[in-house]
């Protein structure tokens, strides 16, 4: 009996693993509990991979998420192609874009704040050596794209689907070696809309698999090349322009060759707030843009007079004062766990300290006075 019942344990093993084909879905409500019934991802010989029709991809600099680690993916129907765009691809009916979060772990199991990718080329995540908090789907219908987010269960199994979000308690590690409580905040499906409606009613767009933040190298299973070049090969993307002709964001924590501290700035000020703060956005009000079309001065807040004022500013009288860190509002606001201070409002609940290294030694370098 007892055999028995480890065959039977092994046999429903492997059939979790099984491939299933990536879910075609242009239109209607019906979306699938769980993660798996998606075809996106698959469990494979303790390695949680991309499925064979889904492609992985990264970004040049990413967006900060309490030092989560993120398994990107796209999928499109098969004969159909996304259009180039410098500001925004136009993605077919039916793309799907997954994002996994995740935390490595040592050999003891603990949680890591730890910034060295451990994604394997070609099997893709051990799940051994890593914890997942959760999985997000893009789906472009014919009404638009819809979020939806799915949270990974304690067994590292399945992930459900969660409207309204959920609360993961977690014990990190950080650089240190000291332990931290860390309260991961997986967003609702209403907070995922907040931060992706990057132009005021054009309702929930794609932030990451833009040009400027894919156009960088990526190690593929069968060797490294540019993401761009590669999905035009595939017959995924047309339109593509000659690369000296397409944006780039910096490389970043790593840089590349020749890339300037300003650059490195940019970039990330562009992917951490400039969905929000650009000139149709949500922070537009603000008067603070931060995108990458925005010219240095006083609208991308070089002697910008906040619009907060007091706590919202603390007592700071600029946005960025030029060699002068420490009296910028925006370094304040970035150092800042409190929710009615903190910027980005959403997505984290700790300051990213090499975020706020890199913005000082920016700010600190800018010549001129206010």
């Amino acid at each position: 009996m007892k055999v028995f019942g480890l065959l039977l344990a092994a046999l429903l093993l492997s059939a979790c693993e099984q491939p299933v084909a990536p879910l075609y879905m242009p239109e209607g409500e019906a979306y699938p509990q769980t993660l798996s019934e998606w075809g996106m991802l698959q469990r494979h010989a303790g390695y949680l991979q991309p499925a064979a029709a889904v492609l992985p991809y990264d970004l040049n600099t990413p967006l900060f998420s309490d030092y989560a680690h993120k398994l990107r993916t796209l999928w499109l129907p098969p004969g159909s192609v996304a259009q180039y765009g410098e500001a925004q691809f136009d993605y077919p009916l039916g793309t799907v874009l997954s994002k996994t979060f995740y935390y490595p772990k040592d050999a003891q199991g603990q949680l890591l704040f730890e910034q060295t990718a451990l994604r394997d080329p070609q099997r893709g995540l051990a799940l051994a050596r890593v914890q997942l908090i959760e999985t997000r789907i893009l789906l472009r219908q014919q009404d638009g794209w819809v979020a939806l987010p799915y949270v990974w269960d304690a067994a590292q199994q399945e992930a459900h689907l969660e409207w309204a979000g959920a609360r993961v308690e977690l014990n990190v590690r950080d650089a240190t070696g000291q332990a931290q409580a860390l309260t991961y905040q997986v967003p609702d499906a209403n907070q995922c809309a907040g931060c992706h409606e990057e132009r005021d009613g054009q309702g929930v767009v794609p932030l990451g698999p833009k040009a400027r933040h894919l156009n960088k190298a990526f190690a593929y299973a069968d060797g490294v090349r540019n993401q761009l070049q590669d999905w035009q090969q595939r017959g995924w993307l047309r339109g593509l322009p000659d690369m000296a002709g397409v944006p780039q964001n910096a490389l970043w924590p790593q840089a590349r060759a020749g890339e300037s501290l300003q650059q490195q700035a940019r970039s990330y000020l562009d992917v951490n707030c400039a969905h929000c703060h650009n000139a149709q956005g949500p922070a537009r009000t603000s008067g603070l843009l931060l995108d990458t079309a925005t010219a240095m001065g006083i609208p991308f807040g070089l002697c910008k007079q906040p619009v907060a004022a007091g706590k919202g500013s603390g007592d700071r009288l600029v946005d960025i004062h030029p060699g002068r860190p420490a009296q910028s509002v925006l370094v304040f606001r970035l150092e800042s766990v409190d929710p009615s201070i903190m910027m980005p409002e959403l997505g984290r609940s700790m300051a990213h300290r090499e975020g706020v290294e890199l913005l000082t030694r920016w700010i600190a370098s800018l010549d001129g006075d206010c």
